[in-house]
């Protein structure tokens, strides 16, 4: 029987985690592990985390039998992974959740535009029923370029290629065996921002692919392509989005994510009680809000009740394969 302490989790994580783990002695904390609370689980031999439990060197030394982190995240940098590979301790991730539910929101924004969803809703809310100037367009045959195509773009051209649309992709890692299989064309950013009705991004943030769209190559874009993010703010400069859109040089844009949400790391954080970052005041405030052409959603692409509960059941299963002594997921 293993010891075991739960950090950071809601009260329906912790009746699954009961359940799967029977057996087992389990502590359960709603908040982070901290110098506050390390000493009531000193003698553990697993603890699970969040990334608001910055587990540092100095709280390992106060868990002397500990061998092993489960961190319900993607992201590990709030673990001193030096510090854990010295006292040779395991650490394992969540490594995707969300591939397939990203990627159903994109097709969501899509659908979105092609359909007038949101202008025929609001309508008949208003008790008009009438569909004049609610005329849309069919998506089959128009052309999208996905950049990135890592899983979650890997999602999307298999559901593009559902509708029977046209697939161009852009990515620095290319998967030439996926191509292949779905039928997408790989090429270059330019050639795909030109030849593309819409363009998705799911690539992630970082230096090299910040303000990857910007006011150099947008204005490249068809005249009546439409822009969707669902996958960080930052790769969009939103000043070059603006201009693009209010010069008429874009149809529209489907965003799930602002370049002011440059807190966040992991979505999940966003259902925290102690996130920080008011989005509704970012939402309220930002001048994208009030444009005709843009659809603007919480950062809400991740969140289905299926996603949420890949997160607690691969940490859980990284629990007991550990158990098992038979480790998955390990983060190098």
């Amino acid at each position: 029987m293993a010891s075991l302490a739960f950090f950071e989790l809601e009260n329906w994580e912790e009746k699954i985690v009961k359940q799967r783990l029977a057996g087992h002695k389990l502590q359960f904390f709603s908040r982070p592990l901290s110098k506050s609370n390390v000493n009531k689980v000193r003698n553990v031999n697993g603890i699970a985390v969040f990334i608001y439990s910055k587990v540092t060197e100095a709280l390992l030394q106060k868990l002397p039998k500990l061998k092993f982190i489960a961190t319900m995240s993607t992201g590990f940098d709030h673990v001193d992974l030096a510090a854990c590979r010295k006292r040779g301790i395991i650490v394992s991730n969540v490594p995707y959740y969300g591939e397939n539910t990203v990627a159903e929101h994109t097709f969501a924004l899509i659908l979105a535009f092609s359909r007038k969803l949101i202008e025929s809703a609001e309508r008949t809310r208003r008790g008009n029923f009438s569909p004049h100037g609610l005329c849309g367009f069919d998506i089959k045959g128009k052309t999208i370029g996905v950049i990135g195509t890592g899983h979650i773009g890997m999602h999307v051209l298999r559901m593009a290629r559902g509708f029977e649309m046209r697939m161009l992709a852009y990515d620095v890692k290319k998967d030439v065996a996926g191509s292949k299989r779905l039928g997408f064309k790989y090429v270059s950013l330019d050639t795909l921002l030109k030849k593309s009705d819409f363009v998705t991004l799911h690539c992630p943030y970082n230096k090299q692919t910040h303000h990857m769209i910007n006011n150099n190559n947008i204005r490249k874009m068809k005249k009546d392509a439409y822009l969707i993010n669902t996958a960080r703010g930052g790769l969009v400069e939103t000043e070059a989005l603006l201009n693009a859109l209010n010069s008429g040089r874009l149809a529209g844009a489907g965003i799930d994510v602002l370049e002011e949400e440059s807190a966040i790391k992991e979505e999940k954080q966003l259902l925290a009680k102690r996130f920080i970052p008011n989005l509704r005041t970012v939402l309220e405030n930002h001048i994208l809000l009030g444009n005709e052409n843009v659809i603007i959603t919480p950062h809400n692409a991740f969140n289905s009740i299926e996603a949420l509960n890949r997160i607690l059941n691969t940490t859980i299963d990284n629990v007991s394969a550990y158990l098992r002594k038979k480790p998955v997921n390990i983060v190098k």
